[in-house]
């Protein structure tokens, strides 16, 4: 597609499908050497595989601090250090307030906002050890804005990654380290077509904007401009994908 991202090493978590895999394919068509990461050993290496280009699959749990170190490890090993970080792994789950017990919502804070935090501190890092002009991009969500229901530890997980991306954004700025989240709406996912979330397009649809059903090709397409040199001034912000459904 483009050499925008030539010369650049981009980590990508939760990369074996969905939103995930789009966004690794495109940095690599972008000519970025992409580091491919998830929990699911199998699934990365397809992945990757089917990317192909420069695409490097190594399996992690970032919930894990030990198993991001050998991560980040393996990173500086192969190609010299990260130079962009997109935190995408996370748990979406569909759970009625009523049936929210404490394990749940350790579980879903531990993987969608502990573990963005533990990826980002080894990312952030490394790009200062060495001396590198980054990019954090995390995956959030609309549904911080939406307030959407049965999804309560999700959706403070994901406005945790907002407050996280403000706040860190103006502590790395100086390090020329830019920190951004993008919020997709509801996406046509292999995970959203396995769970009951699926069952929400008609009524999504109906207040969007601009209609259709979100692609992850579409959070990708942001993702790779946050990404590049023409982003470079944006830092701190959270960009809406989701067809105009959430209007602020």
């Amino acid at each position: 597609m483009s050499e925008r991202l030539a010369g650049k090493t981009a980590l990508v978590t939760g990369a074996a499908q969905g939103i995930g895999k789009a966004i690794a394919a495109r940095l690599a068509a972008d000519g970025a050497t992409v580091i491919a990461s998830d929990v699911n050993v199998d699934g990365i290496k397809a992945a990757a595989a089917s990317i192909g280009g420069k695409t490097k699959a190594i399996a992690a749990d970032i919930s894990d601090p030990a198993a991001v170190k050998a991560l980040f490890a393996e990173i500086q090993k192969l190609t010299g250090g990260v130079d962009i970080l997109v935190n995408n792994a996370g748990i979406v789950p569909f759970i009625a307030w009523d049936e929210v017990d404490l394990d749940h919502w350790r579980k879903i804070i531990d993987v969608n906002l502990t573990g963005t935090f533990i990826v980002t501190r080894a990312a952030t890092d490394q790009m200062r050890a060495n001396k590198k002009a980054g990019r954090v991009i995390s995956i959030a969500s609309n549904t911080f804005f939406a307030g959407t229901p049965n999804m309560a530890a999700y959706v403070a997980s994901k406005g945790g990654v907002i407050g996280f991306t403000r706040a860190l954004a103006t502590e790395l700025g100086k390090y020329n380290i830019t920190v951004n989240a993008v919020t997709p709406g509801l996406i046509e996912s292999d995970g959203v077509k396995d769970s009951p979330h699926n069952e929400a397009f008609g009524f999504v649809e109906m207040l969007q904007a601009v209609k259709g059903k979100g692609q992850p090709e579409h959070i990708a397409d942001a993702v790779a401009f946050l990404a590049s040199e023409d982003a470079r001034w944006i830092t701190g912000q959270t960009l809406n994908v989701d067809a105009g459904m959430v209007r602020h």
